[in-house]
């Protein structure tokens, strides 16, 4: 319910200053895009100025909290985040979970 009612502060919120600036609602495609952008770049402000407070550098921080990964996402010409694969076993091996029936 918490979730709920953040979302819906959010968005009163915006709706104010959409009127403070005279934007009729939905809002032409190029001003939503800029305050996606901007919400987008506000959900890094608290990780990378952390990093930049422990007295990392800029892009140091930046590297540290994947902040252009989840801004840009992944970019061309650059491989894909690890991801943790789940080992295989080989042919024939047994899962331990499997119970005997016999």
């Amino acid at each position: 319910m918490k979730l709920y009612a953040l979302s819906l502060a959010a968005g009163v919120l915006v709706g104010i200053v959409y009127s403070l600036l005279s934007v009729r609602s939905p809002a032409p495609p190029l001003v939503a895009l800029v305050g996606l952008l901007g919400i987008l770049l506000g959900e890094q402000i608290i990780p990378v100025g952390k990093q930049l407070l422990a007295g990392d550098s800029f892009r140091s921080a930046c590297n540290q909290t994947h902040a252009t990964d989840h801004v840009l996402g992944a970019l061309p010409g650059r491989p894909a985040p690890a991801t943790t694969a789940v080992p295989t076993p080989p042919p024939g091996a047994r899962n331990p979970s499997d119970r005997d029936s016999a």
